[in-house]
């Protein structure tokens, strides 16, 4: 393991999911990153996972994230996240959760989401 995880690494990685930088995302993975969804099977390498964030954009357009808290320790944290925006058929959204996210040298290893509402999936 590298270097202890700070907040300003896991606010940046956000915010380019809110600013849909899929270049700033594809860096800040890991090459064998695993993302746990809700009602999916696990997503299993760096590919996987931006395709799932490159079909989440498409299907909420206009999502932006907005950290509430976070919990540090060590590599991984615990992310409090409410999420808003609108869906592609120009419905509004939002859900709130919590993330629990590993590190590697800077780099996400291992993602974990839990929210309060998956009934639209």
């Amino acid at each position: 393991m590298g270097s202890l995880l700070d907040k300003d690494t896991i606010l940046d990685f956000y915010d380019a999911l809110s600013r849909h930088d899929m270049e700033f995302l594809e860096k800040a993975l890991w090459e064998d990153a695993c993302l746990l969804f809700p009602k999916t099977q696990p997503l299993k390498g760096q590919d996987k996972v931006l395709k799932f964030f490159k079909v989440l954009i498409r299907q909420y357009p206009e999502l932006t994230f907005h950290v509430q808290g976070i919990i540090l320790q060590g590599n991984s944290g615990a992310v409090h996240w409410i999420n808003r925006g609108k869906t592609r058929k120009d419905e509004p959204y939002s859900n709130e959760g919590v993330t629990l996210i590993e590190f590697d040298n800077g780099r996400v290893r291992f993602l974990n989401d839990f929210f309060k509402n998956t009934e639209i999936f």
